[in-house]
């Protein structure tokens, strides 16, 4: 059995060979911890409307970026990104270390990593489903409705979508290369 730790980068995402996300979560803390080091030193400076767009241009964008990966991680590695989160809408806000983080986080109208992931998701999803999204992407979010052979079952008139099989996953993998 191999030991080895590889790790692959596919714009900028960070996978492994046990196909986890933990040294993409390790490289976003570490660039939005530098990121907010370095802000915390110029805050002073900035009005709290900087400071926020700033907050979201360098962390907020590194949080969301491929975030719809990283459905059904570990409560661990989610807690990590939480942890960022957290500190940004400190350093927006003032709050201390050990002011709850809730009211802060609703002051901001930012959802919570996890909320973040799953609106996301579900934005994707809206825009396969409308067409709005690209075709590659809308052939996996079919209505069950809309599938023969399903389009008279019950949770065809609750607007529920299929899940295809991993043999046509398979498939249709293999017809792109």
């Amino acid at each position: 059995m191999c030991c080895h730790h590889i790790s692959l980068n596919d714009l900028g995402v960070i996978i492994d060979s046990q196909l986890t996300v933990a040294d993409h979560i390790t490289a976003v803390s570490r660039a939005c911890f530098y990121q907010l080091c370095q802000l915390r030193t110029i805050r002073k400076c900035l009005t709290p409307e900087t400071t926020r767009t700033l907050v979201q241009a360098f962390i907020g964008s590194r949080l969301d970026y491929c975030n719809s990966l990283l459905v059904g991680i570990s409560a661990q590695l989610l807690q990590r990104l939480q942890v960022i989160q957290n500190a940004a809408a400190r350093l927006v806000t003032g709050a201390r270390k050990y002011d709850h983080i809730s009211p802060t986080l609703r002051e901001l109208h930012w959802l919570r990593v996890r909320k973040r992931i799953t609106f996301k998701l579900a934005v994707l999803v809206f825009k396969c489903l409308h067409g709005l999204a690209p075709p590659y992407l809308a052939t996996y979010c079919t209505t069950t409705s809309s599938t023969a052979f399903r389009s008279h079952l019950r949770s065809a008139q609750l607007c529920q979508l299929t899940v295809p099989r991993k043999d046509l996953l398979r498939r249709q993998k293999l017809l792109c290369l």
